[in-house]
């Protein structure tokens, strides 16, 4: 069974808040902190290693990093925002998303809210990181389903990534992490993804790591405006396995 690292800073975080500090001395505190957990990490053996932390500028806060052969999936940092909206300013990235394109005030909304429902729910949508150059490659993770989402379902998966990273396994790694996460810390039952109909690359990767499409679970997005092609949705979900894995 993978381990759970749990690990304090001696650096008096109790008496540090959000509210206190500057967005500067937070970013170099949360840079230096990253550096010290790759440091003190030893390398993963197994396919999906994940560490728990104390988050040092949010006393009782978890930050959840999840690790596999070649890539780790971390909370935001102040500079991947300029790299992920370059992601979300590509056409074909894109290419069945509504809205089309994000400006980058709309990208940094979005690792805004990633970041707040991380600090509060333990989960969510992170960052990707490739190891061997420590490039940003897209963003991926688990989060509540949306409101737009027929059903009363606990999770849902997603990731996009960088055009230069496709077609090199990181989709099917980085949800095979996603999910080992969900089914041994989270205790889900079942996870769902959903896209667009015409989406078949991301129905392809879906049913590439086992989620099963769901009959009669097709729906409307109603953050899509009506008569628009991206509005109609399918639905695919997988199922906790009998047997716990990577024992």
């Amino acid at each position: 069974m993978n381990q759970v690292y749990l690990r304090h800073l001696s650096c008096c975080a109790a008496e540090i808040t959000e509210a206190n500090i500057s967005r500067q001395t937070w970013t170099f505190m949360a840079n230096s902190w990253m550096e010290m957990r790759r440091s003190l990490l030893p390398s993963p053996k197994i396919a999906c290693h994940r560490a728990i932390e104390i988050n040092p500028l949010v006393p009782g806060r978890m930050m959840l990093t999840l690790e596999t052969s070649r890539l780790v999936l971390r909370p935001w940092q102040d500079s991947d925002r300029a790299p992920f909206a370059a992601v979300n300013a590509d056409a074909q990235v894109r290419q069945y998303y509504y809205p089309s394109l994000l400006t980058a005030a709309e990208t940094e909304e979005l690792i805004d809210e990633a970041t707040a429902q991380l600090a509060n729910e333990g989960f969510g949508f992170l960052a990707v990181e490739r190891k061997a150059d420590g490039a940003l490659i897209g963003g991926a993770g688990l989060s509540s389903p949306g409101p737009e989402v027929p059903g009363d379902f606990p999770l849902e998966i997603g990731w996009i990534l960088g055009r230069g990273y496709w077609r090199q396994g990181y989709a099917a790694e980085i949800s095979r992490c996603c999910l080992d996460f969900a089914w041994q810390e989270l205790q889900a039952d079942c996870v769902i993804g959903y896209t667009s109909a015409i989406n078949i690359p991301s129905r392809r990767a879906m049913e590439k790591i086992g989620m099963v499409y769901v009959e009669g679970g097709d729906f409307d997005d109603i953050t899509v405006p009506p008569g628009n092609i991206l509005r109609p949705h399918v639905l695919y979900r997988i199922d906790r396995p009998r047997q716990k894995i990577h024992e």
